[in-house]
């Protein structure tokens, strides 16, 4: 089939890498404009474009599909199928309708749940035992298609966002590539969500990083390994952001927020419910520190206060 790829961060790059390993032809890729990142904030290209370039294919780069000027060239590439992996533009009707057999999205949950920006991270702090890859026609609705294929993978106690993100990356890249001879075929049937059991991973916002000590234990465990690696849960010490990157629940009681023990392993933090054991911290401008190493610079004593 001749294919359009549309995506953007290093998930949907990884589906691109995989297609053109398979001998796919990729006659244009979309990826969102270069932007500025970094401490120098020097324009930079999106890993699917830096995929694009090292293999020759051509890229276009709209600010968005809504004019026919931005549209041309997924016309001019006649393409059989446009392949979607977070591309994070919304793609109108008309161009839903480009393409010989449409467009396919590949969705890092399992639909109907866990639909929108933040599927990863909303499945992991919502406790989920499991989430997956979900092959979806797309239709104007926001992740509402019917669905070609869902595959589960278990959510493992200590996955943070990022562990996540990199295994259903990769299920993501074998399933796209399972599914284009099945779909060319006319073997592959789609079966219609149920949209009672929806629910939306609302885009995550660096308000919700800040750890409230009153509640479980367990909550916030799964609320720092969900903002791992961005934005970064965190508490206040001494007025000044403390950046939590690894913490487990433990037993015991206090006062939210009260340092119940200090050991070369971790800071005991009492919670609503529970003890939150922090063991890894970033001080704001610093490096990610044990909470041995941390504590070896800072003179906290059992009784101080995370707020």
């Amino acid at each position: 089939m001749r294919l359009i790829f549309a995506g953007t961060p290093e998930f949907a790059a990884r589906a691109l890498e995989a297609l053109i390993a398979a001998g796919h032809q990729i006659a244009l890729v979309l990826s969102q404009p270069d932007r500025p990142a970094g401490r120098g904030m020097k324009l930079k290209m999106s890993p699917v474009k830096a995929i694009a370039l090292a293999h020759g294919l051509p890229v276009a780069q709209p600010e968005n599909l809504k004019t026919d000027a931005a549209r041309q060239s997924i016309l001019d590439a006649r393409s059989d199928l446009m392949i979607v992996a977070a591309y994070g533009l919304i793609l109108p009707q008309a161009v839903l309708d480009m393409p010989r057999l449409g467009c396919v999205n590949i969705h890092a949950s399992l639909l109907p749940r866990w639909r929108g920006a933040a599927p990863i991270q909303r499945a992991i702090e919502a406790g989920d035992d499991e989430t997956g890859i979900t092959l979806m026609q797309m239709d104007k609705g926001l992740d509402t298609g019917a669905m070609l294929r869902r595959t589960a993978l278990p959510i493992q106690p200590d996955d943070t966002t990022g562990s996540l993100h990199d295994r259903l990356a990769a299920l993501g890249a074998s399933e796209i590539v399972w599914l284009l001879p099945e779909l060319e075929s006319g073997r592959l049937g789609a079966m219609a969500q149920d949209d009672t059991l929806a629910s939306y991973a609302a885009k995550i916002g660096k308000e919700e990083a800040r750890l409230d000590w009153t509640r479980p234990a367990l909550e916030l465990d799964r609320k720092i390994r969900a903002f791992n690696p961005f934005p970064g849960a965190f508490a206040l010490l001494d007025a000044s952001p403390l950046k939590i990157w690894q913490a487990s629940p433990a037993s015991g009681s206090g006062q939210p927020g009260e340092i119940l023990a200090l050991t070369h392993a971790a800071m005991h933090v009492a919670c609503g419910e529970g003890v939150l054991a922090v063991r890894e911290v970033q001080q704001a401008g610093g490096k990610r520190l044990s909470a041995s190493a941390f504590l070896a610079g800072h003179a906290l004593t059992v009784g101080d206060r995370l707020s």
